[in-house]
């Protein structure tokens, strides 16, 4: 790999990270040395990249810094392709539409040689199966919720039927391969709660915007997730000790 060619793949490294990342993580993601690592830091910063950091700390690249805009490569050509495929097939009809949008666009701007990866790409997602839930609700209004951090007032019908009201603040969505999951704290349960958007029976996008930080709702759900996966994954194991206790003492 040329020298100018590793700078700007540890510029790119540096940028998808929020968080100062380590020299050694730099070192094994671009197969150089730790040392090699140090002295490519210290060339971007006498070009004038806003790297900060030391050596057995971290490194960070200051916001707002960015590069004229990159050729992909053919391995991120085909990440785009499968990515917008798989979102074509499982995302609301909007968002769909967008991903087909992103593939045109990136189509436009590649060179010759390189639109056929993204045209005639070999690199599909499975379609999903024809009973997918139908959703009653504009999900785009939900991802509009989640990005500008405001109050939803929905109408959900659970698994057995029973129809509530709910206030909630959306934080998130998760994409399965059959339903969506909106992830929000609701009101009434003053707690943490998933709803499928195909269960949503009723919606209205509120002005008010919710008292907390989306990124903090985030992480405090994501702690939560990982106690209740601690916690299971506890029982389980003592479950599998009591099973193998009672099975020991039938065989004696």
């Amino acid at each position: 790999m040329q020298r100018a060619e590793r700078l700007l793949d540890m510029i790119q490294s540096l940028r998808r990270r929020r968080r100062p990342v380590t020299a050694e993580t730099l070192a094994s993601e671009l197969d150089v040395s730790v040392r090699t690592v140090y002295r490519d830091i210290g060339a971007l910063v006498r070009q004038g990249v806003p790297v900060r950091g030391e050596a057995g700390i971290g490194y960070v690249l200051d916001a707002g810094f960015d590069l004229p805009p990159l050729m992909l490569s053919p391995d991120e050509i085909e990440a785009v392709l499968v990515g917008m495929r798989w979102l074509s097939e499982r995302a609301d009809p909007v968002l769909a539409r967008a991903a087909e949008d992103v593939v045109s666009k990136v189509a436009a701007v590649l060179p010759p040689h390189l639109r056929p990866i993204l045209l005639d790409g070999a690199l599909f997602a499975a379609s999903h199966p024809g009973d997918v839930p139908t959703d009653q609700v504009d999900v785009a209004a939900v991802r509009a919720a989640i990005r500008n951090g405001r109050k939803l007032s929905i109408h959900y019908s659970d698994e057995s039927g029973h129809a509530t009201q709910r206030m909630i603040w959306p934080i998130g969505m998760t994409f399965y391969e059959r339903v969506r999951i909106v992830i929000a704290w609701c009101e009434l349960r003053q707690a943490f709660r998933h709803f499928r958007t195909d269960r949503l029976t009723g919606l209205v996008a509120l002005e008010e915007r919710y008292p907390a930080r989306r990124a903090d709702l985030f992480r405090r759900w994501q702690k939560e997730e990982e106690r209740t996966k601690e916690e299971w994954e506890r029982c389980k194991r003592e479950g599998s000790g009591m099973q193998a206790n009672a099975e020991g003492s039938v065989a004696a």
